[in-house]
């Protein structure tokens, strides 16, 4: 059977109102010392009193970054409600006194310190900023594949918390944490977490629905990490290499009709027409089969549904999370109606073992990986090298 821990995973990571509100955070001002905020020096092109709006977030549309007289405001926006701010974070550097004239907002010492992290790919985040050593905790280590980190779980030097939903806040307050770095869920909250004192930083990265508008959250990690500079040269090193991937498909013929997914329970979860992943397929030259459907969340549909819609799909590509390889075997026995659809027939289902893979710690940094694997498989003449990094063929 499919794990189902995975079934969990993927519906949030495919669903846009699953998440938690954070309450509010007490102001903290931390010890001095360690790496500096960078300075942005991107163009500002709008100003609010001492404030000035710069330009450095391109595709991202989830937060707005501002240059102050000492410090930099970063200004997160409630994904659920339009035209809501759901957070206002003041980051100023650790060794210089407070502004006076701050205006309202959560004071965050940077670079950050002894840091809680609530997901994996967060925790990706920081490996990839060089911010390993600043991890005191983490929750749900079981979806963390870096090595680094797992073998510092192992040793004691970070506290394994437990579920993110409701950590461990004996350990949490032990581990001497400063600040929690956490994805809300809407209509949420942060539970005995926001008894602490701790600041939560909310991250809405996954509610993007652009691939280089998550991908760009990075340059908000960089400067809660002092590394923009870091942040900005591996923000452009994606994106050049998605956009060039992207001219690949921008005139090709034939274009495969392509199905997603598996049931889960009694529903099939599928994403809407506006969603990420939706992105991630027409930008590698398929016909997504279900880009018709509204919205960017993950849409719970009836198997009589998909199969209605799918049986003649060119190619299926699934995500499962299991000890051994999925078969086609494998596959049927889970639900004997899946040797219906035309992929299975032809033998043409492509899957991730997420048990395995780091699918989903790279693929928000790092959607162009996923771009050209994608790429590689709808219209294999275009990158006939290419190394498959998580999806494989199923096998018999």
């Amino acid at each position: 059977m499919i794990h189902k821990g995975l079934g969990l995973l993927w519906v949030v990571w495919l669903m846009s109102g699953c998440n938690q509100r954070p309450g509010s955070s007490s102001e903290r001002d931390s010890a001095s010392g360690g790496r500096h905020l960078s300075t942005l020096d991107s163009v500002a092109h709008h100003s609010r009193g001492e404030l000035s709006l710069t330009d450095s977030i391109r595709y991202a549309v989830g937060f707005e970054v501002w240059q102050g007289d000492g410090y930099v405001q970063v200004e997160i926006k409630d994904p659920w409600k339009e035209g809501r701010l759901l957070h206002r974070y003041l980051l100023a550097p650790r060794d210089q006194v407070l502004p006076d004239d701050m205006p309202k907002g959560t004071v965050i010492r940077v670079p950050l310190r002894n840091v809680v992290i609530y997901t994996a790919v967060h925790a990706a985040m920081f490996d990839e900023m060089g911010a390993i050593d600043d991890i005191v905790g983490v929750c749900e280590p079981r979806y963390i594949k870096d090595a680094t980190i797992l073998n510092r779980i192992e040793k004691g030097r970070i506290q394994d918390l437990g579920q993110a939903t409701s950590p461990n806040i004996e350990k949490m307050i032990a581990s001497g944490a400063e600040v929690i770095i956490a994805s809300p869920f809407a209509n949420g909250s942060y539970g005995a977490v926001e008894k602490t004192g701790i600041p939560v930083i909310a991250c809405v990265d996954y509610m993007e629905t652009d691939p280089l508008g998550r991908a760009e959250w990075i340059k908000f990690i960089g400067l809660l990490t002092g590394t923009s500079e870091r942040a900005d040269s591996l923000f452009r090193t994606t994106e050049a290499n998605y956009l060039r991937l992207k001219t690949l498909t921008e005139n090709v013929a034939c274009r495969p009709k392509l199905m997603t997914e598996m049931r889960y329970g009694s529903a099939w979860y599928v994403s809407g027409g506006a969603s990420y992943m939706a992105h991630l397929y027409k930008d590698a030259g398929a016909d997504y089969l279900f880009s018709y459907l509204a919205g960017a969340g993950g849409i719970p549909l009836s198997f009589e549904t998909v199969l209605e819609k799918a049986i003649h799909a060119d190619l299926w590509m699934i995500l499962y999370n299991r000890e051994e390889a999925m078969t086609y075997r494998a596959l049927q026995s889970d639900y004997a109606s899946y040797s219906r659809f035309d992929p299975f027939r032809n033998r043409r289902i492509y899957g991730c073992n997420v048990n395995y893979s780091h699918y989903y710690e790279e693929v928000p940094i790092h959607p162009d990986y996923l771009l050209e694997e994608l790429t590689a498989i709808f219209h294999p003449s275009l990158l006939p090298n290419h190394t498959f990094r998580y999806f494989t063929p199923l096998a018999e």
